[in-house]
């Protein structure tokens, strides 16, 4: 008889799942699924509205990433309409982003991976937390994780009106020149930042790579997804999170595809599962193989591992220094799950040098930043894409000759990594669960199979049609518990 474990809810991520193990007659795992059991539904409420309200709407999709929807929304208008926005404007718009990857990245580290690094698996509950770390690292580097978040988070808001839900990027360009002051903020803040990114990767090596139990996790077939990487490079092939073209290699490094965002269609495509909300995505070359890893699966991953693996360097200096060193340990390309973490500090260094240069441009300041788009001639399509912290960001909109939307497609990072994410969490439970003996910090450790994507959730809930996987409790009128009823993944799910 098939018994099931079920972690619910799972921990440390932005929006909500949980994890069903089940487990057969000798206590050992038979398979493992994590479910997204919530809808947003954003597609279609979207049609029948105006296009340019798009870049407001879709911020609104998630509270962690409303950045990097801002940016792809606007940048499917700037398509639609068939209009490039100034220098100064590309300029703001790159700044603000650079940051928001920096605060982003940092915010998964210390806040959601962290705990798991700095804290320990079999931590009190209380303290599986920034607490945890905060009381690892001591007050001087606490304080600065503190301040170092909150100083590029004002600064984005002085770039685009507020920091989440951000109102600055209209088609065109945006809505008002980055004035004089700011510009000397970020000149002065930049350096800062850069030192904290270098920081935080020195305190990853000696908190992870310097400890035995987690360094001897890194490389474990556990926490180990032999797939596809895809991310953004730009004209040299370096690593790039705004206007670049899409490339994808094979496990082994040889290229698969590279392709510019407009024809995502003609090699990713989306597929549906009765018992999740979340989307799952896959090569079209290579078509759907199920939760299988190797050189012949469908699957790919995304996000700043993948990217890494992607690109042929980093786009600055120290972080195409960090970027050798992680690959002179791991191996080329990477695919030790637990390495993302690693990853994404190296990203968050180019991010932090990335703002650098761009507070340093003397165009960033020029009042010239719009060019108002014409009427739309006709019904229009428009692709934007970034590459989000979690990985590839796609909005492709359809609208009338009005500028009416007629069809909107978010497709982002959690959905890419969703099924790898479930290769993910069925090796560590098989590698981890053994004779049904299971405890708290056992379940902790495979929760970090997951947490190491960033997930997003509330993102990547899309799917319809779906059936809401439930729990409905009936009470009689003393308050009894009369029957429960359940919809969860069924026992013959593969």
């Amino acid at each position: 008889m098939t018994r099931r474990i079920t972690i619910d809810p799972i921990t440390r991520l932005e929006g909500h799942g949980k994890i069903e193990i089940l487990l057969d007659d000798r206590g050992d795992v038979e398979s493992a699924f994590l479910q997204v059991p919530e809808l947003r539904g954003f597609e279609r409420f979207c049609v029948g509205r105006p296009a340019e309200e798009m870049p407001q709407l879709t911020a609104h999709v998630c509270g962690v990433c409303p950045a990097a929807h801002h940016i792809a929304a606007v940048q499917a208008l700037d398509a639609l309409y068939g209009v490039a926005p100034p220098a100064a404007a590309r300029l703001a718009r790159a700044l603000y982003y650079q940051l928001f990857i920096f605060e982003d990245h940092l915010l998964h580290y210390w806040y959601m991976g962290g705990p798991d690094f700095y804290a320990g698996s079999d931590a009190p509950a209380p303290m599986r937390n920034i607490l945890g770390v905060l009381a690892k690292v001591g007050a001087d580097l606490g304080k600065r994780i503190l301040s170092a978040r909150r100083e590029a988070r004002e600064l984005m808001a002085a770039l685009a009106g507020r920091t989440v839900h951000p109102v600055f990027a209209l088609p065109g360009g945006i809505s008002k020149a980055v004035d004089a002051a700011t510009v000397e903020r970020a000149r002065a803040l930049a350096p800062g930042l850069v030192r904290f990114a270098e920081d935080t990767l020195a305190s990853f090596r000696a908190a992870v790579l310097d400890h035995p139990e987690y360094s001897e996790a890194l490389a474990s077939e556990a926490y180990r997804v032999r797939c596809h990487s895809m991310g953004m490079v730009d004209g040299g092939g370096r690593l790039a999170f705004l206007d670049g073209r899409l490339r994808v290699i094979d496990p082994a490094g040889r290229e698969l595809a590279a392709f510019a965002p407009r024809d995502w269609l003609d090699h990713l495509a989306e597929r549906v599962e009765p018992w999740t909300y979340a989307k799952l995505t896959y090569l079209k070359a290579k078509g759907w193989t199920g939760f299988t890893e190797g050189d012949d699966t469908g699957l790919y991953r995304v996000g700043p591992l993948a990217r890494l693996n992607v690109a042929r360097a980093m786009a600055t200096p120290r972080a195409e220094a960090e970027r050798q060193r992680l690959f002179e340990a791991l191996g080329w390309p990477a695919h030790q799950t637990l390495a993302f973490h690693w990853a994404r500090l190296v990203e968050a260094l180019q991010a932090a040098e990335t703002a650098q240069q761009l507070a340093g441009d003397p165009r960033l300041g020029d009042p010239h930043v719009r060019e108002v788009p014409a009427p739309l001639p006709g019904p229009r399509e428009g692709v934007g894409a970034v590459e989000a912290p979690r990985g590839t960001l796609f909005h492709h909109y359809a609208a009338d000759a009005d500028g009416i939307l007629t069809a909107a497609n978010l497709v982002v990072a959690s959905q890419h990594n969703a099924a790898p994410v479930q290769v993910s969490v069925r090796k560590a439970a098989k590698g981890l669960i053994r004779g049904g003996k299971v405890d708290a910090a056992l379940l902790n450790r495979l929760e970090m199979a997951f947490r190491a994507y960033d997930p997003c959730n509330a993102c990547a809930s899309h799917a319809l049609p779906g059936e809401l996987p439930l729990v409905v409790t009936v009470r009689g009128a003393d308050g009894a518990v009369r029957e429960v009823i359940r919809r969860r993944v069924p026992e013959d799910a593969d």
